[in-house]
């Protein structure tokens, strides 16, 4: 196919110039496949249509690939205006059925295609530049801007796929046929499905920090597996294969399914999977831009509850143990292929692409039998395969700075692990450490293949039930644990201290700005018939809606070394199960938030001013949240760093003219034309490292209200 993708860069090299090429290539190759495949919808009005219940329409697709480019490169200060601010709100969050996304279509008004296609050009105009123009050191390292526009490239190649099955989902008079996209015409009656043994044994996953592949965080780190002898299905499941299962009635005995498969099932009403239809006494697959009669001898696509549900079905038919592989089986399988799509340390690179992955053959899959990898056909290639392993890091896990909620957000128990990359793969995504996991009701381009095993699928493993990362931790014994030394707890008496001093209205409506993982919001849902709670960090968001939707937060805080306690907090008993309703948790930028989020009561702003790039940014906006008569409350250590803020956007602390300059100086300048000061107050407050070592801090709280035009 001409269309083929690109291989991902090596992050080593002897040429700098050379690599600095190979990227730009490897941007326009990204960008033009982007480009090509939104070319398959017929008409403008193609991308406003919500084809799918859990995504937006494609017009936020078409314009979230590059407003992550301006975000990230923000973020990382290596940007200092944005393009156009609207858009890069409005197409920065939202895209991966987080539970807090905001999928409300009212809450959005989407510009027309050419505006966002402008846009994407000016994108493109910038990153050109900055390839140019950056400085460019070999190894690329993940401190590097060159890292931070692979990461880009990479996350837009991502989007190629997952807008690929939106497009599957449109009508067909919205998508038309294109010589870049051809789909294969190659089908027949579905090949025998036997079993191959493997030794099993010992097998270690994760990939180091010196690998000379970009990677996403949940790549590295290091997990041992030891592993039984199993048996794994030759082919992936074929269409044929998967038809006697609904012929048999599977999609009606809820004994096949599970818990969460039956709740599905009852949900969707569904009767066969997603992309079929049923045509008299025939049957028919829809592919990316037509429909075909179904193909047997190709693979069957459905989620992870369906290729479950199938493995019951047949191992109660054959009498056998048959599920899903684990992640570290297929790795054990993945030794049947050698190489990969790029060159690292011993690996060698393809000569030739062995399978059916990265467009270099059809736009949809093919055969299950056409690529041979070893004793195995699509290994790699075809579809994604479903795992019975749910997606968390390996021990050693940590986030990129710039990208803290790739990964996290899925460590839930909720989200498993896809491997081998599908026709549409490309990029990081076709690359054997690469890791990938969506909800199991969720539809990719996914289907499977079984094992026997005498193994259960989590032996050795357990899926973590306490918060362990030091900082999450950290913030919620903050918010919700002990208090020490007789220092109230800085949240709940923040917002007492605060709401001592307001004349508030009956059914107010109340913003938490910089909300982290939560106990401030939930104690204003005592006042307020409506709180929202935003953070720009998506570590803390879920924390803060876990414990809105279970009820119970469970974590463990460092006392000495590696020893720790464990901690285990409830709504019930901190009293606000009866308010949670009344709060909504979203991330967010503080200095770029939706229109949406106005007409308030009280903007809380807790030691959040701080923190911002921009503090004086806020400030001048903030008002437009507040009704008239509303109050503003800023607490804050006033704990000024450059590492968060540039020292020429520092609020005080410093001289200005020979003279001390506070940071309440710096705030009475911004908002008094507005503002009229109601109250300061110090609220002190205790965060615990270990046992033995604390913070002990005082947070200087002002208390703004909003003048009344005249």
């Amino acid at each position: 196919m001409e269309n083929t993708a690109l291989p991902t860069p090596l992050l080593s090299g002897a040429d700098a110039e050379a690599k600095r090429d190979e990227l730009r290539h490897y941007f326009r190759n990204s960008q033009r496949q982007y480009e090509s495949l939104f070319s398959l919808l017929t008409s403008d009005d193609a991308f406003y249509v919500k084809a799918e219940p859990l995504r937006h329409p494609l017009i936020f697709y078409y314009g979230h690939t590059a407003t992550f480019f301006v975000n990230k490169l923000k973020l990382g200060k290596y940007l200092d205006e944005r393009i156009n601010e609207h858009f890069e709100s409005m197409f920065a969050i939202g895209v991966d059925e987080m539970s807090w996304d905001d999928l409300n279509q009212a809450h959005y008004d989407w510009p027309a295609v050419a505006q966002v296609r402008d846009y994407r050009a000016k994108v493109v105009q910038l990153v050109e530049h900055l390839l140019d123009t950056m400085e460019l050191q070999l190894p690329i390292t993940q401190d590097s801007l060159a890292w931070v526009l692979l990461m880009g490239i990479e996350h837009e190649r991502i989007h190629l796929e997952t807008s690929s099955v939106i497009i599957r989902q449109l009508p067909l008079t919205m998508v038309r046929t294109h010589p870049d996209w051809p789909g294969c015409q190659d089908w027949g009656p579905a090949p025998e499905n036997k079993l191959i043994p493997f030794q099993g044994g010992e097998i270690v996953l994760g990939k180091d920090e010196e690998d000379a592949s970009y990677g996403w965080d949940n790549e590295y780190g290091r997990q041992h597996h030891k592993l039984k002898e199993f048996r794994a299905s030759e082919h992936l499941v074929s269409n044929g294969e998967y038809l006697a299962f609904v012929e048999d009635g599977g999609y009606q005995n809820p004994d096949y399914w599970t818990e969460e498969g039956r709740g599905w099932l009852a949900f969707t009403g569904a009767q066969m999977p997603r992309f079929w239809r049923r045509d008299g006494d025939n049957w028919r697959q829809r592919n990316l831009t037509e429909e075909i009669p179904l193909p047997l001898n190709w693979p069957v696509e459905v989620n992870q509850l369906e290729a479950k549900a199938f493995c019951n079905w047949k191992s109660q038919k054959t009498e056998r143990r048959l599920r899903l592989p684990t992640e570290a089986e297929w790795y054990l399988m993945r030794r049947e292929l050698a190489g990969d799509s790029i060159a690292v340390g011993a690996t060698p690179a393809w000569s030739e692409m062995p399978g059916n992955l990265a467009l270099a053959f059809h736009a949809s899959s093919c055969p299950v039998n056409r690529f041979r990898q070893g004793r195995l056909y699509d290994i790699v290639g075809n579809v994604w395969q479903w795992t019975e392993t749910a997606i968390d890091g390996f021990p050693g896990f940590a986030v990129h700075p710039l990208y803290d909620d790739f990964s996290t957000p899925t460590f839930d128990g909720k989200h498993n692990l896809m491997k081998g990359g599908s026709w549409v793969s490309t990029g990081n995504e076709a690359i054997a450490s690469s890791r990938y996991a969506f909800r199991r009701h969720f539809y990719q381009h996914a289907g499977f293949r079984y094992l026997e095993s005498a193994q259960a699928p989590d032996e050795g493993l357990k899926v973590n039930v306490y918060e362990t990362d030091e900082s999450i931790s950290q913030y919620l014994e903050f918010h919700y644990g002990r208090e020490y030394f007789g220092v109230a707890n800085f949240c709940v008496n923040g917002v007492t201290q605060a709401l001592a001093e307001l004349d508030l209205k009956p059914n107010g409506k109340a913003l938490d700005i910089g909300c982290s993982v939560g106990r401030a919001s939930f104690e204003l849902a005592r006042h307020f018939a409506q709180v929202d709670a935003i953070d720009f960090s998506a570590r803390f968001i879920q924390q803060a809606y876990a414990l809105t939707e279970q009820g119970e937060k469970r974590y463990t805080i460092r006392t000495e070394g590696d020893l720790v306690e464990y901690r285990t907090v409830t709504l019930a008993a901190l009293g606000y199960e009866q308010v949670k309703h009344r709060v909504h948790f979203a991330q967010g930028d503080a200095c770029n938030l939706k229109p949406m989020f106005s007409g308030y009561d009280l903007v809380y702003a807790s030691n959040l001013i701080d923190r911002l790039a921009q503090p004086q940014q806020f400030l001048g906006r903030i008002h437009e949240r507040l009704n008239e008569g509303g109050y503003l409350v800023i607490a804050s250590p006033y704990t000024w760093l450059e590492e968060y803020t540039p020292k020429a956007n520092w609020l005080g602390g410093i001289k200005i003219n020979g003279e001390n300059f506070t940071s309440l100086d710096g705030l009475t300048e911004a908002l008094i034309e507005r503002f009229e000061l109601v109250a300061v107050k110090e609220i002190p407050f205790v965060i615990r490292e270990t046992k033995r070592k604390f913070q002990h801090s005082l947070s200087e709280m002002s208390i703004w209200r909003k003048r009344e035009k005249r």
